[in-house]
């Protein structure tokens, strides 16, 4: 039988009720006591249920999707990957925004246990608090990052792999002046495809300008004034790697107000494939990950350990190249 929050107020030394404050946040509890009682919870590995504290949990039939942004192309495909598994095996699926963090309801739903599972792409929650979320009957499925935990499984695109093929494409093409502009630093998945980029980079003995390293943080409008800066100081690359199609939206924007075209003037390369990268004239070339067959497995893998199956703990899916119109070749 699992820890009680007499247990937890015991080994602290407090009263149930004061534990009960210091657990739900609640009520005026000193930074000390709260402490004292989190430390206690945790030696303990007591775990509050929202549906029913300190009783036995029954299934809810439900599975929640924790995303750091709940709007944006990637994550509706993302989504319907998700949503299509869960409803096949007869479960509902929340999906919820971690904004806020350690405080969001997307956190509350895992640290009580208001649903069976969750699948979590949201790098504002602390990897502390999944640690001490998942447990045995409760599997968590990372998109965004790997955590050494028997009951976290981490299944992601080959970005790696991405960002490689991206910037290969562009030197094959002949270009040897490229730009990068990236995602939110804190993002794996920003990381690995910048690591596939450099790595391309080194092996053909290019230098990468770090007046063309620039930050759109995933957004169109990123995007859109990581172009602007770039145009503002005079002296244009030959190309430009977006880290995904959004920003790669947002930039092109920024060219075309300027006068220049793609590609006849500037190529420009995405990742991710989102719808809109084929309605684009000229079809944005890009990489293309799969985000719905990421979303279908992480509820499989899910299925499956609450069925009791063994699983690996990492699962690695292809990226591949798509071609379109946004790059030039200037072989000579």
């Amino acid at each position: 039988m699992g820890a009680t929050i007499k247990d937890v107020a015991a080994l602290a030394g407090v009263a149930v009720s004061t534990a009960s404050y210091a657990l739900n946040g609640i009520g005026r509890v000193s930074t000390k006591t709260r402490d004292k009682v989190l430390d206690a919870a945790r030696q303990l590995n007591y775990q509050k249920n929202g549906i029913a504290s300190d009783l036995k949990r029954s299934r809810t039939n439900t599975i929640a999707l924790l995303l750091s942004d709940l709007s944006g192309p990637y994550y509706s495909s993302l989504i319907k990957g998700v949503q299509e598994v869960s409803l096949n095996n007869g479960y509902d699926l929340i999906a919820c925004s971690s904004i806020g963090g350690d405080s969001s309801t997307a956190v509350k739903f895992i640290k009580e246990k208001r649903v069976d599972g969750a699948i979590i792409l949201a790098h504002n929650i602390p990897d502390r608090t999944i640690m001490d979320s998942a447990r045995e009957g409760f599997p968590i499925v990372m998109l965004d990052r790997r955590l050494e935990h028997e009951s976290v499984c981490y299944v992601e695109a080959d970005h790696d792999k991405g960002g490689l093929l991206a910037t290969n494409y562009l030197i094959e093409n002949g270009h040897r002046r490229i730009a990068f502009v990236s995602g939110p630093a804190s993002s794996k998945h920003n990381k690995d495809r910048y690591n596939g980029f450099t790595r391309a980079m080194n092996d053909h003995g290019l230098t990468i300008e770090p007046r063309w390293n620039l930050i759109g943080n995933f957004t169109e409008e990123g995007g859109y004034r990581a172009v602007k800066l770039m145009i503002a100081q005079g002296d244009l690359p030959e190309a430009v790697f977006f880290a995904n199609d959004e920003m790669a939206l947002g930039g092109i924007t920024a060219l075309q107000e300027a006068g220049i075209r793609v590609p006849e003037d500037i190529s420009v390369i995405g990742f991710d494939d989102i719808v809109q990268a084929r309605f684009l004239n000229p079809g944005l070339t890009t990489v293309r990950q799969p985000d719905y067959e990421v979303g279908a497995l992480a509820v499989h893998l899910i299925f499956q350990i609450l069925k009791g199956e063994s699983v690996a703990q990492h699962y690695t899916l292809d990226t591949e190249l798509v071609i379109r119109g946004t790059v030039r070749s200037i072989q000579n």
